[in-house]
């Protein structure tokens, strides 16, 4: 059976502090959480500590399965990318304090750049694995399918193959995948290992892939994202890590957050039945 995350950005609206957003992902059944750097730099400017964070997650019965950064490792400007490779530096920090083991690597400062050779970012990502291994953080060569980089499921793959770090993984998303126009056949030809995070949603058809925008990204069983055939493909490849709920809809950021969650828990797993 597949393990559940809610990533906080589902509840990122009610600009809540973490530690409530930790107890709201208890409550509303998830098994993990998915914070975001600035929570976790909030959390700890407010004068508390992540290590006590990382207690409290525990004794919600959760466990911290990575954050998501924004770390500029992949540009070409080299004093850009040493400045993006300190903040990874940083950020790593935070994350395995917190009690964590992933990161989000995604194509940040390169969104709008075209024609980034595929084997210069395979070295630049092997560089940013070298620095996770200071506090066993593993980043996820993330795909992002609004991107002019690394848009494609395919390119990340390339990357985290080609880099030879032996912690390479890959971060994949529902809506991603479709935005960027990946077929989804291609998560077949992929070991589940390599996947240690999956991040659900779902999307309206109707909204083509070159429109749809994160705000679009609705409960899973709400849109028309094949949910069933990604399920039954990541169960086929052996994938064994955590689907993390990761929403950015305006409309869900009314009135109660737990209510909120709980609905999400409840799609999600309702999905999983298909």
């Amino acid at each position: 059976m597949f393990k559940t995350c809610l990533n906080t950005s589902t509840l990122r609206g009610f600009k809540l502090p973490l530690a409530q957003s930790v107890q709201i992902a208890a409550q509303a059944g998830f098994q993990a959480i998915e914070p975001w750097i600035d929570e976790l730099q909030a959390h700890e400017a407010s004068g508390n500590s992540l290590e006590d964070l990382a207690q409290q997650i525990r004794d919600a019965g959760l466990s911290v399965q990575g954050a998501i950064g924004f770390a500029e490792w992949i540009v070409d400007d080299e004093a850009r990318r040493k400045a993006g490779l300190e903040t990874a530096r940083r950020d790593m920090e935070l994350v395995a304090k917190v009690g964590g083991h992933l990161i989000a690597a995604p194509p940040m400062g390169a969104v709008e750049t075209s024609g980034l050779s595929l084997e210069s970012i395979a070295e630049r990502y092997a560089a940013l694995c070298e620095i996770g291994r200071e506090f066993g953080v593993r980043p996820l060569v993330e795909v992002w399918g609004f991107s002019q980089t690394l848009s494609r499921l395919g390119e990340a793959v390339f990357v985290a193959i080609e880099s030879g770090a032996p912690e390479a993984c890959v971060l994949a998303d529902v809506y991603h995948l479709y935005k960027g126009g990946s077929p989804l056949e291609g998560l077949s030809l992929l070991n589940g290992a390599a996947l240690p995070i999956f991040h659900v949603n779902d999307y309206p058809t109707s909204i083509a892939p070159a429109t749809i925008t994160d705000a679009d990204r609705v409960f899973p069983g709400d849109g028309d994202a094949p949910l069933a055939q990604i399920f039954q493909t990541l169960h086929s490849i052996g994938f064994d890590g955590f689907l993390s709920l990761e929403l950015f809809n305006p409309a869900y950021w009314q009135g109660n957050p737990l209510e909120i969650a709980r609905i999400g828990h409840n799609k999600l797993s309702a999905a999983l039945s298909l």
